[in-house]
C-alpha cells in the first residue's frame, strides 16, 4: 500500500497536470518576443500549430529569450490569449521581464544558439554580384541591388558556414515598404551554400516585380520586405532554423524554416494585419 507522504505526492502531481502550470512533458513553445506572437510548440520532432499549442500552457511557462547573435535569459509567459481584431485567429503571450533585444523566445532545455552567426558587410562584390545574378533570373532585367544584410552561420554543424543574404529594394527614400510594387522593385532572403563541392543559391523566401503593379478590378498588391531575424536550434536536433520576418504596410509575418541542401521546408508561421 501508498504511504501518506506518497499518496499526497502523487496528489500534487496530478494537480499540475490538470491546471496547467507549465507546458505539457516534451513540449516547447515558441514566441516571436517583440509582438509575443506564439508560433506553437515542437515536440519530439514534431512541429505544432498555435492553437494546439495553447491549450497545453499554463500561466507560468519559463522561457529562454535569444536575441540574433547570443541569449538575454529567462523570461516568465502566460497563457496565450487572442490578439483581438483585426487579428482574433493569431494568440500571443505576454512575456516578463521584456526583453528590447530579443527575438525569439522558447521554453526548451538546450542551447538554441549553439553557433552564432556573423554578421559580414553587405558591400562585398561576390555577395553584389550573386544577388544581381538571381534577380535576373527572375525577369528584373537591371536590377539595382540593395542589400540589408549578409549573415555567416554554421546551419548544419558540418563544419560549413552557410551564407544568409537578406536584400530589398522598393525605391522608397525612407525605406518603408511601399502599398504598390515599382516596376524593378524586390525583396527576398537568399542562402549560398556549398553542395557536392559547389555553390549554390537557394530562395529562401521573397517577391519579384519586374513590372509595376497596375491597378485592376478584384486584384490588391502589398509587397512586402523580407529579412533574417534570427537562426536559432528550435528543434533540438542541433541544426539551426532560419527564421524570416516580413511586413508590408498594414500588417506583418514571421516564418520558422527548415534550410536543407534540397529543399526549404516553412515549419511554423504567425501574422497580423489588416
Amino acid at each position: 500500500m501508498k504511504s501518506t507522504l506518497e499518496k499526497t505526492f502523487a496528489g500534487l502531481v496530478a494537480l499540475l497536470i490538470c491546471t496547467g502550470a507549465s507546458p505539457a512533458a516534451g513540449l516547447h513553445p515558441i514566441v516571436e518576443v517583440q509582438s509575443g506572437y506564439l508560433f506553437g510548440a515542437i515536440s519530439d520532432g514534431k512541429w505544432i500549430k498555435a492553437d494546439e499549442t495553447a491549450k497545453l500552457i499554463g500561466d507560468e511557462t519559463t522561457y529562454r529569450v535569444y536575441g540574433l547573435t547570443q541569449a538575454l535569459g529567462d523570461a516568465k509567459g502566460d497563457k496565450p490569449k487572442s490578439e483581438g481584431a483585426p487579428c482574433e485567429e493569431t494568440l500571443a503571450v505576454s512575456l516578463s521581464p521584456e526583453t528590447e533585444k530579443g527575438v525569439i523566445a522558447i521554453a526548451a532545455p538546450w542551447n538554441a544558439l549553439p553557433r552564432k552567426p556573423q554578421v559580414t558587410d553587405p558591400t562585398q562584390k561576390t555577395y553584389v554580384d550573386a544577388v544581381r545574378d538571381f534577380l535576373k533570373t527572375m525577369g528584373i532585367e537591371q536590377p539595382k541591388v540593395k542589400i540589408e544584410s549578409i549573415l555567416r552561420v554554421d546551419l548544419d554543424g558540418d563544419g560549413e558556414e552557410e551564407v544568409l543574404i537578406s536584400a530589398t529594394n522598393y525605391f522608397s527614400k525612407d525605406d518603408r515598404v511601399p502599398m504598390r510594387s515599382p516596376a524593378g522593385s524586390y525583396s527576398m532572403v537568399l542562402l549560398r551554400r556549398i553542395v557536392a563541392g559547389k555553390v549554390e543559391t537557394q530562395l529562401v523566401e521573397g517577391e519579384f516585380h519586374p513590372k509595376a503593379y497596375v491597378r485592376k478590378e478584384d486584384s490588391f498588391d502589398a509587397p512586402n520586405a523580407y529579412k533574417v531575424i534570427a537562426t536559432l536550434d528550435l528543434s533540438g536536433d542541433g541544426k539551426l532554423e532560419v527564421v524570416v520576418g516580413s511586413n508590408y504596410y498594414e500588417g506583418e509575418e514571421i516564418t520558422i524554416y527548415r534550410c536543407d541542401p534540397k529543399k526549404v521546408e516553412a515549419l511554423l508561421s504567425v501574422s497580423c494585419g489588416a
